[in-house]
């Protein structure tokens, strides 16, 4: 059977937030506020919460950064994902991928379209692995990061979810 299993104890990551905008603040954002607040209700500790521009260096630099602290387990990025010339999230992120999870572009995108249809099409959302650390960069809108969090990646860094979750991988991903 699949799903949380109560009698498994819950092991909290700490996750740090990235937002891609030319316009936000922390003020005025939204999105990263949103997972802020279900990363912590969850039980998981919030590492760090920032905001760049929609600039290729400026993303690379914090996905770096936050790749190299060995106290960062997930980076979850909002915005930056579309189609647009200065949607460039993913040219930004996913050269830094050891491995490509695949699996989740596709989830979101069946998550995505019961929720606006057909324009899923336009996100590049991803996910990957870099030095130990997950990564997943999704839409920027409110309404793209509540479906990436809590139809998908919530369960993934559940350490009860079964028949498996991320956490559980978390001890073996430096393996040799």
């Amino acid at each position: 059977m699949h799903g949380i299993n109560d009698a498994l104890d819950f092991i909290p990551v700490r996750i740090a937030v990235l937002v891609v905008s030319d316009t936000r603040t922390l003020e005025t954002d939204t999105s990263g506020l949103t997972l802020a607040n279900r990363i912590e209700v969850a039980g998981h500790e919030l590492a760090e919460r920032k905001i760049v521009p929609d600039d290729v260096d400026a993303i690379r630099s914090a996905v770096q950064g936050w790749i190299d602290d060995p106290s960062v387990d997930v980076i979850i990025s909002s915005g930056g994902t579309g189609l647009t010339g200065r949607d460039v999230t993913p040219e930004a992120v996913a050269p830094l991928f050891e491995k490509t999870i695949d699996g989740f572009s596709v989830i979101f995108h069946q998550v995505s379209y019961q929720s606006v249809g057909l324009s899923t099409l336009q996100s590049r959302a991803l996910a990957g692995l870099a030095k130990g650390t997950f990564i997943f960069c999704l839409p920027g809108s409110n309404g793209a990061v509540k479906d990436g969090w809590d139809k998908v990646i919530s369960y993934q860094l559940d350490s009860r979810h079964k028949p498996c979750n991320l956490v559980e991988l978390m001890p073996r991903l430096m393996e040799a």
